[in-house]
């Protein structure tokens, strides 16, 4: 199959250049000496998306799903849109439920439906938990971590951790069974924050970096007398320490925000996340995301009892259009802490990228940035 237009690179935009793939890409280049005739033309093309936090879409929820096509329905919204690839997120619930879950989404991970398990709790900040559900928060604990370990086998991929509570026991065991920390739903101070971060890459070593869970959101406000952690994330992203989430919606942070961070601490430091629910693709109503009932109103979800944002109703190409039209990045820029950076995050080294040899995972857009086709593995969703 070959696809012609502007092909979307990691460092520029190449007009007039073809894609030839099966279930690998085979050709990158201009049109003018491309293989094959040419099938679907004009648009953007650009690598399929990488999701590393996402609830749930298309009505589904990956926190309350019981079945593997619900996991399929909830995956398959994103896919839809040009996610390729995806974490499934859950939220803080008794671990027997969150064990039940861990094992379902394995099941699902290995069925190739998602790409892996993020544990969003319960070792969280009661203070700042947001959508989470406090009767469920508990202290870390190694015996806890194990269990949530074992029940994910080799498909836990990351956990959100409140740094203020963190021991280096527990914080052992998530990454001995390859998954990172990601910082976040914190009231932490910012010595606390510090502590977390070094203990973190102490941990993980030069080779892979923790991350934040959607900085700003669920965590304390920065402030010039009373830092809390956000300044120590910035600081630690700008040095490399670690990549900060930024849920680019237009909803949760506003998007000259997001293009100030991404200025400061760089792209190489940033990732695009949807932090999607179920409403992701649907209109507005009444949803679940895990124990708590979330009310969608105008495309924004909070929850039923209460006034806290409970999750982003967008897709990640949905996040690429905010970050091109209200933050004004580059959509160089934009694709790659969309697509690249997700993939580079978990050593998924053969997507993530248009080059010669990898998957074929590619979405090609309009000139308004909305799907037209996508493929995962060379096949057409």
């Amino acid at each position: 199959m070959r696809w012609d237009g502007t092909v979307v690179l990691a460092d520029r935009e190449h007009e007039d250049w073809s894609v030839v793939f099966d279930t690998k890409i085979t050709y990158v280049g201009p049109a003018s000496t491309a293989p094959e005739s040419p099938g679907a033309t004009g648009g953007y093309i650009l690598p399929g998306l990488v999701d590393v936090h996402t609830h749930g879409g298309g009505g589904e929820s990956f926190p309350d799903a019981e079945t593997i096509e619900q996991v399929r329905i909830a995956a398959g919204e994103h896919l839809s849109q040009g996610t390729t690839t995806m974490l499934a997120s859950t939220v803080t619930a008794p671990i027997p439920v969150l064990e039940e879950r861990a094992r379902l989404l394995a099941q699902a991970a290995g069925e190739g439906i998602i790409a892996g398990i993020h544990f969003e709790g319960p070792f969280l900040s009661e203070a700042r938990c947001g959508a989470q559900d406090p009767r469920y928060l508990i202290p870390p604990n190694p015996r806890a971590m194990q269990s949530l370990m074992d029940a994910a086998g080799r498909w836990a991929k990351s956990m959100t951790l409140a740094p203020e509570f963190i021991d280096r026991e527990s914080l052992d065991v998530l990454v001995e069974a390859g998954a990172i920390p990601s910082w976040g739903h914190t009231d932490s101070n910012a010595l606390d924050a510090r502590k977390a971060i070094e203990m973190g890459q102490e941990v993980l070593a030069a080779h892979r970096r923790a991350s934040v869970t959607h900085l700003f959101n669920g965590m304390k406000p920065l402030h010039h007398r009373d830092t809390g952690p956000i300044g120590e994330f910035l600081s630690a992203a700008a040095r490399g320490a670690l990549v900060v989430e930024m849920i680019c919606d237009g909803v949760h942070v506003d998007p000259l925000l997001i293009r100030s961070v991404v200025e400061t601490v760089g792209r190489e430091n940033c990732v695009f996340v949807t932090d999607s629910m179920a409403a992701a693709g649907l209109g507005d109503g009444l949803y679940s995301l895990g124990p708590q009932k979330v009310r969608v109103s105008d495309g924004v979800a909070r929850l039923a009892e209460g006034d806290s944002i409970a999750g982003g109703t967008a897709r990640l190409i949905d996040c690429v259009r905010v970050a091109v039209q209200k933050a004004h990045i580059p959509l160089v820029d934009a694709v790659w802490m969309a697509s690249t950076q997700g993939a580079n995050m978990f050593g998924w080294d053969d997507r993530g990228r248009i080059e010669k040899g990898l998957r074929a995972d590619l979405v090609r857009v309009d000139a308004n940035l909305r799907p037209l086709d996508v493929v995962r593995g060379g096949t057409r969703v």
